[in-house]
């Protein structure tokens, strides 16, 4: 259902400050949303079965936000009813001295989920085009000097798209979601966070840093996202003030994503089935 509402098109022009931050369609309680989300958790698993099964896709959902648009919720939240045993996810923070030493990819390349996985991403390779753009950090990525120059990011994106249209021509159903919230609704959050005892460790003197920098992270997810949103690997802009929608569209547009590609159980051979009915006749005489 959300699918469309929320896909970002092929080379669209994009402005993040015109798109709803508090959209929630027909859908005006809590209650209604959570009500439907328990079923497509439910299908989410059912899904995953059968991927985990046939082993012959992988899926990479990637979440980014600006601080407080919860990502951490939303993994926690609508992944609940997944198998542990057949997802995965990673946390991508600053990278370290071992990873500066490589190329910005070859973090993400060893977190790469295998085929029958579900792998989330908080945060990703586009990291590499938002906080390193925003606060300049290219300098300290050890690259030659001719490649840093005005056309970098330009790149990088085009690096970006040919890296996930390669895990797509592989088996990899990339899906992209930004967590779409107003400075206003952050600003609620981050109150929250203060004055709620279970929640102090989630506050940062860097957040508030950060909120400083609201304007140019806009511009460069509103750049990122126009220009790495491909039908091999779509971004959705999803309206996050309230938490309980997000959550809804997000399994929605996963589940879509997953019926798409009709998975389904191995289908066993002749031969094969012959033997089940044999193991079965030794376990009844058992």
């Amino acid at each position: 259902m959300y699918t469309e509402k929320f896909l970002v098109k092929q080379n669209p022009k994009i402005d993040l400050a015109k798109i709803k931050t508090n959209y929630s369609g027909d859908l005006k309680s809590k209650k209604d949303a959570n009500s439907i989300l328990k079923e497509n958790i439910k299908k989410m698993a059912e899904l995953q079965d059968k991927l985990y099964a046939q082993d012959k896709f992988a899926i990479l959902l990637i979440f980014q936000a600006m601080d407080a648009a919860g990502k951490d919720g939303m993994i926690k939240h609508v992944m609940s009813g997944l198998n542990p045993q057949g997802t995965q996810v990673f946390s991508f923070k600053q990278p370290s001295t071992e990873e500066l030493d490589h190329t910005y990819l070859w973090r993400i390349n060893k977190a790469l989920p295998e085929k029958g996985r579900i792998g989330i991403f908080n945060r990703s390779h586009y990291e590499e085009v938002l906080v390193v753009r925003v606060h300049n950090l290219i300098l300290n990525q050890k690259l030659p000097e001719q490649f840093v120059n005005d056309k970098i990011w330009d790149m990088r994106y085009e690096q970006i798209n040919n890296f996930e249209k390669y895990l797509y021509e592989n088996g990899t159903i990339i899906l992209k979601f930004f967590l779409h919230i107003s400075k206003d609704e952050q600003k609620k959050r981050f109150l929250k966070r203060i004055d709620d005892a279970s929640k102090n460790w989630k506050f940062s003197a860097a957040d508030l840093k950060e909120r400083e920098f609201w304007d140019k992270y806009q511009k460069c997810y509103t750049e990122a996202i126009s220009a790495t949103s491909k039908k091999h690997s779509p971004w959705f802009i999803i309206p996050s003030d309230k938490k309980w929608f997000s959550r809804l569209a997000v399994s929605d547009i996963i589940i879509s994503a997953m019926e798409k590609i009709n998975l389904q159980y191995p289908k066993l051979s002749g031969e094969q089935l012959e033997n089940l009915k044999n193991a079965r006749k030794v376990l009844e005489k058992q």
